[in-house]
């Protein structure tokens, strides 16, 4: 029984440490209410942002949570921004991302049909992080939605599963005593998801037929050395040959952001915008504090700011 007692363990150490990144304090309420910036149906993409952003949280979280800061950077930027939550499970109705891939993915399927509707557009572009790289790649690669997405940008990707803890090595070890399916089966009673992103289950087989990615869409990864969920980093390297994969400390040497950090992370935020519109790429800032705006989003925010003074004082 020690080898059972030492899966089980395990499997509970993996998920308490990815669902641990998003506080419950705010969950109920951020399940419904959307970040700042998103979720404006009446929105209409513009010419220089023809399509809109859809938004992809991480295990775990919730679409507020994750996104409180993008959001409004990729809203003062012009963008049409998008975002949900994932995944629920009725036992678990405060964290996204915790049910199958096979049951969440249809649900960002229909999220970004409702936005295609709204908008008019013929395609979305894809921010993700961490599970937001994994279960909406099911929906584009298994389900045959890649024809709907033309960009995507993936945090903290893990294509290729994660080792985290040596889980997936003692998974395969006691394979053959059946103790493995049994610990396995008893974790997937709370979250599905954890066992399915461990590297080598089926699912991350399934998603790395004929490589990872899915033809047609553009990729641009970016991945930090310091991921402490994610083992290794690595994992999160698209080897599609159009794809741009993105080391984060390659562009920010003393960077120190790790696998839930890079969500309030200037440099990572710079990243994304670029990658989203790179026929306008701007140099990244490596000097700005976790949380700080990028210098166009807080130029943006200071020139609405003088506008709104400046109608505020017309109408006195």
């Amino acid at each position: 029984m020690s080898r059972l007692r030492a899966l089980l363990l395990a499997l509970l150490a993996c998920g308490t440490v990815l669902v641990a990144g998003a506080a419950p304090a705010s969950a109920l309420s951020s399940l419904k209410d959307p970040p700042p910036g998103a979720n404006d149906f009446s929105c209409q993409p513009s010419a220089a942002h023809p399509r809109p952003v859809v938004l992809l949280h991480g295990l775990g979280a919730t679409m507020s949570e994750n996104w409180s800061y993008l959001s409004p950077i990729l809203k003062r930027e012009g963008y049409c921004v998008f975002a949900l939550t994932y995944g629920l499970d009725p036992r678990l109705p405060s964290r996204g991302g915790t049910i199958s891939v096979t049951r969440s993915a249809p649900e960002v399927g229909a999220f970004v049909d409702r936005v295609l509707q709204a908008t008019g557009a013929t395609q979305v572009d894809f921010v993700g992080h961490s599970e937001g790289t994994f279960t909406p790649e099911y929906w584009l690669k298994v389900l045959g939605g890649g024809p709907k997405v033309h960009t995507y940008v993936a945090w903290t990707p893990l294509y290729d599963g994660t080792k985290l803890l040596g889980v997936s090595q003692l998974r395969d070890l006691l394979a053959p005593t059946g103790l493995s399916k049994l610990g396995v089966d008893l974790f997937n009673t709370f979250c599905e998801f954890c066992t399915e992103v461990l590297a080598g289950s089926d699912v991350v087989r399934q998603l790395n037929v004929g490589g990872s990615g899915t033809p047609g869409v553009r990729y641009t990864t970016i991945m930090t050395r310091y991921d402490e969920l994610v083992v290794p980093y690595t994992s999160g390297i698209n080897d599609r040959p159009d794809a741009t994969n993105i080391v984060l400390q390659d562009v920010c040497r003393k960077n120190l952001s790790e696998h839930l950090l890079v969500a309030v992370d200037p440099a990572v935020a710079r990243l994304t915008l670029n990658a989203l519109d790179p026929a306008n790429a701007r140099p990244v800032r490596c000097d700005q504090p976790l949380g700080a705006q990028p210098a166009a989003a807080k130029a943006a925010k200071k020139r609405a700011t003088v506008k709104k003074r400046a109608a505020t004082k017309r109408r006195g």
